[in-house]
């Protein structure tokens, strides 16, 4: 069976690692370098690094800070923010990242993803879909969660895969930085329909969380959290160390 992986995503604003609720009321964490080191020595299997801001200020992704950081890091590195063309892929790539994450640019450009894939190859492209449940629908939002595109999720991420994405990062608005759990039903949802690698973001506040997602939704491939990780609540080898002990298959 495949292993689950666990990976602490990094969200950057200005060079500096934030982390809020329900992507609202940012507060200052770290350097991302140092973090991205910390967990590339501390077991995480992934990491993902997101300029949080660098499609709503309409810019390109921070360039000279995404290379520090990759050059410290010896594990996978997602990349996202600010990607609007298939120039973005290569200047992301060419800087060290291992895959790159493209939400808003797709929905303004709905060749992208297919574009890139046929360049990179799909392993390197992440449809990373921010969704919110409006009015009962699961809404795709754009812009670092500021705009409401009226988008479906489910159809939307499910075409983006058949466009070319190969992984999803599932990032649930409803329960950003909650710490009540991942949102299993918006999940599930999504696991139905693709047959790529889905990633669980939003929501982890404990271990427990995880087992409960691996065992609910066993097609989920990997869960994704920040605050548990970065202020110490959940140590990622003892997190790993439970989910051997619940039979869930792991990378020790």
């Amino acid at each position: 069976m495949i292993t689950k992986r666990i990976i602490p995503c990094l969200d950057v604003r200005n060079g500096r690692v934030v982390k809020g609720v329900n992507f609202q009321g940012l507060n200052d964490v770290n350097s991302p370098v140092e973090l991205a080191k910390f967990y590339s020595d501390n077991g995480a299997d992934e990491l993902v690094f997101y300029d949080i801001t660098a499609s709503s200020d309409g810019r390109k992704i921070f360039t000279d800070i995404l290379r520090e950081t990759a050059g410290n890091v010896f594990i996978p590195l997602t990349v996202g923010g600010g990607i609007s063309g298939v120039s973005d892929f290569e200047r992301v790539l060419s800087c060290g990242a291992d895959k790159v994450s493209v939400n808003t640019g797709a929905i303004m450009n709905r060749n992208l993803i297919s574009e890139a894939a046929k360049l990179y190859g799909s392993q390197c492209v992440v449809i990373s879909a921010d969704v919110k449940r409006v009015n009962g629908q699961f809404h795709v939002f754009a812009r670092g969660g500021r705009d409401d595109t009226g988008i479906e999720a489910i159809e939307w991420i499910r075409r983006c895969v058949d466009n070319g994405a190969g992984e999803v990062v599932l990032n649930s608005i409803d329960t950003d930085g909650v710490k009540k759990g991942f949102d299993l039903e918006m999940l599930k949802a999504v696991c139905d329909v693709v047959s790529v690698p889905v990633i669980a973001s939003g929501g982890a506040g404990s271990i427990d969380d995880f087992i409960t997602l691996f065992n609910s939704i066993p097609d989920v491939s990997a869960g994704l959290a920040a605050s548990i990780f970065h202020f110490g609540e959940v140590a990622i080898r003892d997190l790993k160390y439970k989910m051997h002990d619940e039979n869930i298959p792991v990378r020790l």
